[in-house]
């Protein structure tokens, strides 16, 4: 249930049971802290803490978002050095992708609400975390993922995550 304190916020792509069941295979080359298969997604957006006045805002920005169809194709492992994440993302990323990030990003900036932004989207699943080192360059069958939802999700205080709503 949502409170009157705040919510760690992010908007991300939500998998469906079958890719979640896909991207969860992946771990098996991963070696660190897994992530849960429930909570395994890519995320768009990163909010941080937001007060739950802005709440009706962001689902507006949500529900507004044109989601084009857009096949991902998750066929590569990758690394971030400095947190140590062990992620799965693609080699040719979607241009459907890049667009849906672009717009999200310029709602938010015109709505006046900052998002973490690190470097240049990098679109990725967090397969572990504290990895010590890198997934192997192994081979294997994409994950196809056929993205029918983008949601705004709640980061609870139990660790879980909790999407608040979703687009379709």
């Amino acid at each position: 249930m949502i409170t009157n304190h705040g919510h760690k916020l992010f908007f991300a792509l939500w998998p469906g049971d079958a890719e979640r069941n896909a991207l969860a295979r992946l771990q098996d080359d991963v070696r660190g802290r897994l992530t849960p298969r429930g909570k395994l997604h890519l995320t768009l957006a990163f909010l941080g803490q937001q007060p739950a006045e802005r709440l009706p805002q962001l689902l507006d920005i949500l529900h507004a978002l044109p989601l084009a169809p857009m096949r991902l194709e998750i066929d590569c492992y990758g690394y971030f050095t400095r947190p140590r994440i062990a992620w799965a993302g693609m080699t040719q990323p979607p241009p459907e992708l890049a667009t849906l990030h672009a717009e999200l990003m310029l709602r938010l900036q015109q709505a006046g609400i900052a998002a973490a932004a690190h470097d240049a989207f990098r679109p990725h699943i967090t397969l572990a975390r504290e990895a010590k080192t890198a997934p192997p360059p192994a081979r294997f069958e994409a994950v196809l993922w056929h993205v029918r939802e983008v949601a705004l999700v709640e980061s609870m205080p139990d660790g879980e995550y909790r999407p608040i709503a979703l687009q379709r």
